[in-house]
């Protein structure tokens, strides 16, 4: 006897019923799905960013550094061959559900596959011949070549994974989209720690043999990325394994279908590409930046007699560290942006504009609650937490920590950046993210070779020349949100507050910090810091009006939080 799994049927009720109570209902459900593709989404990342300390910790900030370059060279090819079909997919499908064409949704799907096997598989191939090329000549970066290669597979299995995400988010149905991102990172974060360790111990193996100290941090490496191809080969099993389980209810559907109508092949892949095109350059570009910020940091380094270990070993602890932990607050935006794209386009859709106004207001305001406190806090605890968190990488320590407290910054302006990005695209304006991408791009590549050639700033005309690049972008979408909508933020309760705040505690985090480790060791200080840090913001923000009752009901256990407030004489 099989084991028995219940699975989501594919069709939900809004396909099969149209009274006004079932309609209410797929509403509701609409809710529900969004918020379980959202929680897994947040989930995958953590579980992706938790991974990357005991990674780092096996390979050194050099072999990060190899592990980072292949890994960002990998996302760039990925975003070009794949990275736009899961949104296109769905929009088209659920389109033609609407309409219901069920045969035309589901030659939507199988136009897609088609596009998906032919350009993943080039792009594929193209990365693993390439790969040497592009690590050597572009990067000035040869070894980074092994992961590079071991994660060429990934790309054509990714675009796979994105088609079949992309059909059933379609239907509305976001449940194996989100178990597949959380078995994905599952699966990724233990291979990638395991194989990288195995793979490390190899490369030093071959080091002592060869005389070629990198080689030990450069298998390790291509050790992690097998990781990525381990986790996303599982992911794709699992969605062709929830396909076929729903096979029959597809072609029951598809014999209901009297529309008449059947499009076309080319008419479905000129409105895949129109829908495409726009996202992926304007992502492309806001992406790129970091392997271009490489490519002429490496260059610039060698030129003034700096070997590949010493640079890439400079390169790793910004890549490896900073980027790292930058990310965890990051991930909020990079959720709440693709979540306020669909509401804002209904929004605009109803000529409703005081609600798209009122989702933008709410979204900025919670986005900068929480990261600008995490900024602070990095910030006030950099030095405390690196050494928590990376306790074998005391060599180059004092850089990261500098790293970390200058580019601060950036956590509030890449995420505001992003989540200005997504609520132009939600607004149908996909053609200004990209204009805005570039300009910001073009000003921040001058600043960059400025500072390196003139200022010989290191790794600190990265940082700075980021924090521009954002900065840019978020003035320009700023604009363009207020040219297409007439709308500007209100400022004291979204940036100010928070920011005093934010202040006050950095200030009370060092201190209890400070306390407690005079008795106690750094780990249990540091955590004792964060935990009064986060105490004492909360406290500040209800005390001087920062948020109110309503916005904290929107909260997880909002209500709850209310009541325990209430009683405490803290919120009225």
């Amino acid at each position: 006897m099989q084991p028995y799994i219940r699975i989501p049927h594919l069709i939900p009720a809004e396909y099969k019923r149209s009274n006004v109570k079932e309609k209410k209902k797929d509403s509701k459900n609409y809710l529900v799905q969004g918020s379980i593709l959202a929680a897994a989404s947040i989930i995958a990342k953590l579980i992706g960013m938790v991974y990357r300390f005991p990674l780092t910790n096996i390979l050194g900030n050099e072999g990060n550094s190899y592990y980072s370059t292949a890994n960002e060279i990998y996302n760039i090819v990925l975003m070009i061959s794949s990275f736009g079909l899961p949104l296109a997919v769905s929009k088209l499908v659920s389109e033609r559900l609407h309409k219901g064409e069920y045969k035309n949704a589901h030659k939507v799907f199988l136009c897609a596959m088609r596009f998906a096997v032919i350009s993943g598989g080039a792009l594929a191939l193209l990365t693993y011949i390439f790969a040497g090329v592009i690590t050597k000549y572009f990067l000035s970066y040869e070894l980074a070549v092994y992961g590079l290669r071991v994660l060429a597979p990934a790309i054509f299995i990714f675009a796979i994974v994105g088609t079949f995400r992309g059909y059933f988010q379609g239907y509305s149905n976001m449940v194996p989209t989100a178990v597949s991102q959380v078995i994905e990172q599952i699966v990724n974060a233990i291979v990638t720690v395991v194989c990288a360790g195995i793979m490390y111990s190899y490369g030093m193996s071959l080091a002592a043999e060869n005389g070629n100290d990198s080689l030990g941090p450069a298998w390790g490496a291509a050790g992690g990325t097998f990781g990525t191809v381990a986790s996303i080969t599982v992911a794709m099993l699992f969605m062709m394994f929830v396909y076929t389980t729903q096979k029959s209810a597809i072609r029951r559907q598809m014999r209901r279908d009297h529309s008449g109508k059947t499009e076309s092949s080319k008419a479905i892949y000129r409105t895949m590409m129109l829908t495409i095109v726009p996202i992926v350059l304007s992502t492309l570009i806001y992406n790129i930046s970091n392997v271009a910020d490489q490519g002429i940091f490496n260059k610039v380094l060698l030129g003034q007699g700096y070997t590949e270990s010493q640079y890439g070993t400079i390169w790793g602890i910004y890549s490896g560290q900073f980027r790292v932990l930058m990310n965890v607050p990051l991930s909020l935006a990079s959720c709440l942006a693709p979540s306020v794209v669909p509401s804002l386009t209904a929004a605009m859709a109803n000529h409703n504009k005081h609600e798209a106004k009122q989702k933008i207001r709410t979204s900025i305001r919670f986005t900068m609650i929480i990261t600008i406190p995490c900024a602070a806090g990095m910030a006030a605890l950099a030095k405390p937490i690196l050494t928590m968190l990376y306790p074998n990488l005391e060599n180059g320590r004092a850089l990261a920590v500098g790293i970390m407290q200058v580019g601060a910054l950036m956590i509030i302006l890449y995420a505001l950046s992003t989540l200005t990005t997504g609520i132009l695209q939600g607004l149908g304006k996909l053609q200004t993210p990209l204009i805005n991408n570039s300009i910001a791009l073009v000003l921040h590549f001058i600043l960059l070779y400025v500072l390196l050639t003139v200022f010989n700033l290191n790794i600190y005309a990265v940082v700075y020349a980021n924090i521009f690049f954002a900065f840019v972008v978020c003035v320009l979408n700023a604009v363009a949100i207020n040219r297409f909508l007439g709308y500007r933020q209100e400022w004291y309760k979204t940036f100010i507050v928070p920011s005093i705040v934010s202040i006050i505690m950095g200030a009370a985090a060092y201190i209890i910090y400070s306390v407690f480790h005079v008795f106690a060791g750094n780990t249990i200080s540091t955590i004792m810091g964060i935990l009064a840090g986060v105490c004492v913001y909360g406290i500040g923000m209800i005390s001087f009006r920062g948020i109110t009752a309503e916005e904290l009901a929107l909260f997880p256990k909002g209500h709850v939080l209310i009541k325990l407030l209430r009683r405490a004489g803290l919120l009225r």
